[in-house]
């Protein structure tokens, strides 16, 4: 039993995840090139290895002939009676071959193919094991600088994060341990190359199905998810149990769940709203946390027309237009919002020109549905054109109503 070739083998299988029947195909063949490097030519060389003791046996199949006109390829009568004394010409004899026997650059030859075999399965291993993680989020090492680009160790391989996939306000020091949304895994000749990125949205979202159990067994779905990386994220969900509350299983016991999230983002700000398949439902959740007065839907234009109080302008737009902006990538709907002031004395902005049309959503059902009283508080007045006015409730807040305005347009929207 060659024990140390069996011990060898197993350290390569279970460091470089290489199984063992690969490095006996390795041997054989090493042993095979040796010999045609010695001999010249290896068209009649075998070589047999026990998979249990690691002993292995390289002979050489050779024609008993008269005359040996090709010493490789042939042996004389008495040669042959030496190892089989049945052997008569025409038979074909097995010639054992010493591997003590070949030369120095046969051996080198022999040991370059079984360590290349090995490397070409490494990053083979490497390679499947990637590829299977590719579209999910790894953890890694920040490692050093390449210009613009950062090197990311990954364990056994080794990521870039190219500068358009980084998050401008994110600076990494080496050491530091962060979370990458795996791109895309190409095989190179000189092993894998990974690409990551940081402000994939398919990262939040794999971060929101690792931090919650109930997106993780499908009790809770994402729906949509809009992102500016570093900036600010919407992502509509919705329960596939009536019991479950969407929104309040991704934000977690005060906010533990989505606090971890945004730190993992180094602050970034994320708004969970409830997906409806009524788009001006969706549209309305989606341009939280500023209040709406009416939204009229064309599913088929993918347009809508928002209208909110006057008030309330500066905060459902944003700083910057980012809140409309990431309400309309959430949705799908390219949204024009309008205070009420605009809305009346807009040309060519007329409510009954924009009513959505669905049977189980009329006119009047749309009206009273796009407000929730819990929420926005006393229900205001919708004359039979459908036009939202403000309310009384609305005229005694005015001065609340300003100092919201403008803190909307010092701060740009609500934090989640």
């Amino acid at each position: 039993m060659n024990k140390e070739l069996m011990e060898a083998l197993e350290i390569l299988e279970r460091e470089k995840e290489i199984s063992k029947d690969t490095l006996f195909e390795a041997i054989e063949n090493s042993l095979i090139t040796a010999y045609k490097n010695h001999f010249g030519k290896a068209d009649n060389v075998k070589v047999e290895i026990d998979r249990e003791t690691c002993d292995y046996y390289c002979y050489a199949e050779k024609e008993v002939a008269e005359e040996v006109e090709d010493p490789v390829m042939q042996i004389s009568p008495e040669e042959a009676k030496e190892i089989d004394s049945a052997a008569k010409v025409g038979d074909i004899v097995r010639v054992e071959i010493r591997s003590k026997e070949f030369g120095r650059i046969a051996t080198q030859n022999a040991k370059s193919v079984i360590l290349q075999k090995i490397r070409e399965e490494e990053r083979s291993v490497i390679y499947n094991q990637y590829f299977e993680k590719e579209k999910d989020v790894v953890t890694g090492i920040v490692q050093r600088y390449m210009g613009k680009n950062i090197s990311i160790n990954l364990g056994k391989a080794d990521a870039i994060l190219n500068e358009n996939e980084q998050v401008r306000t994110e600076h990494f020091r080496p050491t530091e341990r962060i979370k990458v949304y795996i791109l895309e895994v190409r095989n190179t000749p000189k092993g894998p190359r990974i690409l990551v990125s940081r402000t994939h949205p398919e990262l939040v979202k794999r971060l929101f199905e690792s931090e919650v159990t109930e997106i993780k067994d499908g009790t809770v779905e994402i729906m949509s998810i809009a992102r500016e990386a570093g900036s600010r994220t919407k992502i509509a969900v919705r329960s596939n149990n009536p019991n479950v509350d969407a929104v309040g299983a991704c934000v977690g016991i005060n906010g533990a769940r989505v606090n971890s999230i945004v730190d993992e983002l180094c602050g970034e700000k994320i708004d969970i709203v409830n997906w409806d398949e009524n788009p001006g439902n969706l549209i309305q959740n989606a341009l939280s946390p500023a209040k709406i007065v009416a939204v009229f839907a064309d599913p088929d234009e993918k347009t809508a027309k928002v209208v909110v109080p006057d008030y309330q302008l500066s905060l459902a737009i944003g700083k910057e237009g980012q809140n409309a902006r990431l309400a309309a990538r959430l949705t799908g709907y390219k949204i024009d919002i309008k205070s009420e002031t605009q809305a009346k004395d807009a040309p060519g902005f007329r409510y009954e020109d924009y009513v959505y049309d669905d049977e189980e959503y009329d006119e009047e059902d749309y009206a009273e549905e796009s407000y929730d009283e819990e929420t926005y508080g006393e229900e205001p007045y919708t004359d039979e054109s459908g036009a939202g006015e403000a309310d009384e409730a609305y005229a005694e807040e005015d001065d609340a109503g300003e100092a919201e305005a403008a803190y909307a347009e010092e701060d740009g929207g609500e934090e989640a």
